[in-house]
């Protein structure tokens, strides 16, 4: 039902950044969020509903975790807000095509790394917590960084600006790589008191988010 009501929000949203349906921008914006949303939940229901579960919920149980998704979601209306404001003032073509193509590929990319998540860690929650039974993932792209997941999001984040035709917002959106850092030094703190061998985990697998970087 969510991802239904994301699929007929995301529409309005696009209309009210451009006030105008024709935005071709906006809507193949909307076509690489949702196509790639519907096939993963699809494939989720008969694979694996419980993972599915686990994504609806959106209730952070730490502290901590409540100020950053407190932090984030301003950012986030900050960030769109700048997106309806640059394309009020400079046009729907201040952003080159090719540049937009890129973003848009840049972003079903970064979306396909989460599906990847999804395939390898039946207990990707969108909230931070530790399940009973729950197992450290090694595989695919953990085998490589301990945040897969988030780089993926950070991919489309990032790119969501250009894609919507919009230079000026980019550093708004870029405000959020402190605030995942945060995220992500908070979840590595819980996971590290509450599952058992992620701390072998951190030494073997030494990059966080992006390889030989951090």
């Amino acid at each position: 039902m969510r991802f239904s009501l994301a699929a007929i929000l995301i529409p309005i949203i696009i209309y009210a950044l451009a006030g105008t349906m024709e935005y071709w921008q906006g809507w193949l914006y909307w076509a690489v969020l949702v196509v790639p949303m519907a096939l993963a939940v699809s494939w989720l229901l008969k694979h694996d509903p419980e993972l599915l579960e686990r994504r609806m919920r959106y209730r952070e149980k730490e502290k901590e975790q409540q100020t950053i998704l407190k932090i984030g979601t301003i950012l986030f209306i900050a960030g769109f807000a700048a997106i309806g404001i640059d394309l009020r003032r400079h046009g729907l073509d201040s952003v080159p095509m090719a540049w937009i193509l890129i973003a848009d590929l840049a972003i079903l990319l970064g979306y396909m790394l989460i599906i990847w998540v999804f395939k390898e860690n039946s207990y990707a929650s969108r909230t931070i917590e530790v399940v009973q039974g729950q197992k450290i993932i090694t595989t695919g792209p953990y085998a490589i960084i301990r945040h897969p997941m988030y780089l993926g999001f950070l991919v489309m984040y990032l790119m969501t600006p250009i894609a919507l035709g919009s230079w000026w917002a980019v550093p708004v959106f870029s405000c959020y790589i402190p605030v995942l850092i945060w995220r992500i030094l908070n979840e590595e703190a819980v996971l590290l008191r509450d599952l058992p061998g992620y701390s072998e985990y951190c030494k073997k697998r030494r990059y966080r988010l992006l390889a030989y970087i951090w």
